[in-house]
């Protein structure tokens, strides 16, 4: 198999966002420093009849009747596509995937399917160009991962306008979902997630046989017969509470009303409730954390124990918004950021589109300049260097951007006709990627002085 992505993914309710929108939000990871990526609108005449993994010997026929979606994909699509996330014509938000854990009692019960699975490859390009509503996604994927089973342990999200829902793939054919309350939010580090389940509630899905198989197979350690799928398929190992728990936790004591526990606990809240309505800035900020004015702060101490969310290691963050109130056309909004979260912003890119910005579109594969990700690298590489400097440079441009692009979006969503909306919203996406090249490009000027004054060669 690939050796794929290891994410964090943060999922908000409508009555717990600001404006009443839904929110799927996940940064992407990679397990080096580049994996380019793109960003691109399918075009329902571009997705694939025919489907073929690259990473199993899995194949499909795929519906007729697909609609087009944004999508992040890589740069070099020789391992796959890798689609990562977007939001397609009914505004249905999807992100796939979330890499998690799983221990090896259930794969002893239900091993993967290494040699014609389906997996992080696949998801978004099989479901996404499909469905309507979220709950259909959860009820798609749960079919085709039943079908032909899966060879890693993935979590995937899916919002509409209405609900947004966390599906976990347990074993290679099963699988458990919940619809998030609404007036909540989920922090899914990579770990199976899911705690208390309710095989009867109507927010809840899974695979027909999963509470056959947890009874009959002897699988819940619970004295009180509850079901917590994180104790019955989950891990819980030392390298759990450095690399997957403190992350929650962080997140959890930013944003809970009632923030508990400490970073290494194995038992963190799953649902959680926010002191109060989150914006996208909130929801950025959190997704580019790394233990601020806490003693784990690899900028602030030599030595910490524990991974933080962002990294070096970060690829691209999307930010799926489905917003309500407004007319349908200009409902989906993907906010997207490539590069290390620390020294990125987020741009409010419309999803109803016939085409996206070159400068986020043609990611070449080794570096080259005049696009949005290998600047960000570029403005993270001096960055990281010179923290302590770049940081208040960095805060100054996201809130610039963000004020910039949001300014644009108010205008265009009051300006935007009935005759061809998506030629307006292109050229509106355009426009917001220049300011963000624009901004980037002076921020990268003032961090090559800070690194030019503190060179050695100096006399």
């Amino acid at each position: 198999m690939v050796e794929k992505h290891t994410c964090t993914t943060l999922l908000v309710g409508k009555k717990s966002t600001l404006d009443g929108s839904t929110i799927v939000c996940r940064e992407e990871d990679y397990g080096n420093a580049f994996d380019p990526q793109r960003f691109v609108y399918v075009k329902a005449a571009d997705q694939p009849r025919h489907y073929e993994s690259k990473t199993t010997a899995f194949k499909i026929d795929l519906p007729d009747d697909p609609v087009g979606y944004t999508s992040t994909p890589d740069a070099d699509s020789s391992a796959g596509v890798f689609a990562a996330g977007g939001i397609n014509e009914h505004n249905v938000a999807m992100t796939g995937t979330e890499t998690i854990t799983t221990n090896s009692r259930i794969l002893g019960i239900d091993p993967f399917n290494s040699t014609d699975g389906i997996g992080e490859e696949d998801f978004v390009t099989l479901v996404l160009p499909y469905i309507k509503t979220a709950r259909e996604g959860v009820e798609r994927l749960g079919q085709l991962l039943e079908k032909y089973g899966t060879y890693e342990s993935n979590a995937i999200s899916f919002g509409d306008h209405n609900e947004v829902w966390y599906l976990e793939t347990i074993g290679g054919h099963h699988w458990a979902a919940v619809r998030i309350p609404d007036d909540a939010f989920v922090i899914a580090p990579n770990r199976l997630n899911i705690a208390d389940f309710d095989f009867a509630a109507a927010d809840t899905a899974c695979s027909a046989d999963l509470k056959e198989l947890i009874d009959q197979k002897q699988l819940n350690p619970s004295f009180d017969g509850h079901y917590n799928l994180r104790q019955i398929f989950g891990s819980q190992t030392i390298t759990d509470t450095r690399y997957n728990n403190p992350r929650a936790w962080y997140v959890q004591q930013q944003l809970s009303d009632a923030p508990a526990g400490q970073p290494t606990d194995q038992d963190l809240p799953f649902i959680c409730h926010p002191r109060h309505k989150l914006a996208i800035e909130e929801i950025k900020q959190v997704m580019s954390s790394h233990y601020q004015n806490t003693p784990f702060d690899p900028y602030e101490h030599d030595s910490v124990p524990y991974r933080s969310i962002a990294l070096n290691r970060n690829l691209e963050l999307h930010i799926l918004q489905i917003r309500n109130n407004v007319p349908a056309t200009i409902a989906g909004v993907h906010w997207l950021a490539f590069g290390p979260n620390a020294f990125n912003t987020v741009v409010p890119f419309y999803a109803n589109v016939n085409d996206t910005p070159a400068s986020y579109r043609d990611t070449p594969a080794d570096y080259a300049s005049g696009n949005m990700y290998w600047l960000t690298h570029t403005i993270a590489a001096i960055g990281d260097q010179h923290y302590a400097q770049a940081r208040p440079l960095v805060e100054a441009y996201e809130q610039k951007v963000v004020a910039a692009t949001r300014q644009l979006q108010r205008t265009t969503d009051h300006q935007v006709s009935g005759d061809d909306p998506k030629v307006q919203l292109t050229q509106a996406n355009n426009q917001m990627a220049e300011i963000a090249m624009k901004e980037a490009t002076a921020l990268l000027g003032k961090l090559v002085k800070i690194a030019f004054g503190k060179a050695k060669l100096q006399y």
